[in-house]
């Protein structure tokens, strides 16, 4: 997969012959995206140019919002997942003051015909674009015979009588529930990180912990979970894990992503891993000791293999 960040440093030589895109967040990779995805796979192989994702860094709600809602996934999670799913070109320009003033009219001349050399543009039933969001499919339609592209609405994907999309998951994760999440995503709800020195913390407590960098200010999901790691074995390897801001011992700010696994003890520092929430146990609280603290976890990790071995027949990458 090519990448392509600068608008002005575009190799237009990929395109000379044309492009078949599609654009919008791709927040967590779920159904209706993988919809848009294989769509515009399926029509790349059908004409032999190359697919297009193009995507916004930062997202325009981070843009243009105080407090934005928590991204389901960081950009490196997000450029990984799009790696693997076999489209052709990631193009993520910057979304500056100089693009959130871009009319519809300039944002379909400059970016998608003069740079982007679209011969096919396939989009959400929900998508708008350009300034104050006045581009849509409607305007895409009254344009798109005469520059000469084809234009394609992809309904949403709906499940449990609702739409598809980031938001919901968020809101699923915020709930703890981890199944209705998994549903619309396809997958197990992953967060990605490389592991780094602790304060030895879960090691004096009986159960050491790799505490994981995983770069991010807020999170949509909080709590004790059952977890599955990938990325230091062949086979996924299970335990339980803490993501928050540790109540007992201090109340930090930026949360913190720290997973026991169950019979492991090698030295992991350094290594990056991914970590897929399997179940929500409970929510984080303070504790008044650490002996009371020690006995919860007994319960959570007893409660994690539970967890696990109900859901054992579900492992997916």
């Amino acid at each position: 997969m090519r990448f392509i960040r600068k608008i002005n440093d575009f190799p237009y030589s990929i395109f000379e012959s044309g492009s078949i895109l599609t654009i919008g967040s791709f927040d967590g990779l779920h159904l209706g995206h993988q919809k848009l995805i294989q769509e515009i796979r399926d029509e790349s192989e059908r004409t032999g140019l190359p697919s297009v994702i193009m995507s916004f860094e930062p997202t325009p709600a981070e843009f243009f919002q105080k407090n934005p809602p928590s991204r389901l996934m960081r950009f490196r999670e997000k450029y990984v997942a799009l790696r693997k799913s076999g489209v052709d070109v990631f193009f993520c320009p910057k979304f500056d003051e100089d693009m959130q003033n871009y009319s519809a009219d300039d944002f379909i001349r400059i970016l998608l015909i003069q740079k982007l050399n679209i011969k096919s543009l396939i989009i959400g039933d929900d998508f708008h674009f350009a300034k104050n969001r006045e581009g849509d499919y409607s305007h895409l339609e009254s344009v798109h015979e005469i520059l000469n592209f084809k234009l394609k609405k992809i309904s949403s994907v709906i499940y449990n009588g609702q739409r598809i999309s980031s938001t919901l998951i968020r809101k699923y994760l915020h709930l703890g529930q981890l199944k209705n999440a998994k549903k619309l995503l396809g997958k197990h709800y992953r967060m990605s990180g490389r592991v780094v020195e602790g304060e030895q913390l879960g090691r004096d407590l009986g159960y050491p912990t790799a505490n994981v960098n995983i770069l991010r200010r807020k999170t949509p999901i909080m709590g004790i979970f059952a977890i599955r790691v990938h990325g230091l074995n062949s086979k996924p390897l299970e335990g339980v894990a803490s993501l928050g801001v540790r109540p007992t011992f201090y109340e930090g700010k930026k949360p913190l992503l720290e997973v026991h696994i169950f019979d492991f003890d090698e030295n992991i520092y350094g290594k990056y891993i991914d970590v897929d929430f399997i179940a929500k146990i409970r929510d984080e609280k303070r504790f008044s000791d650490a002996n009371s603290l020690i006995n919860q976890m007994n319960m959570d990790a007893m409660k994690a293999k539970k967890l696990l071995s109900e859901n054992s027949g579900e492992r997916i990458r």
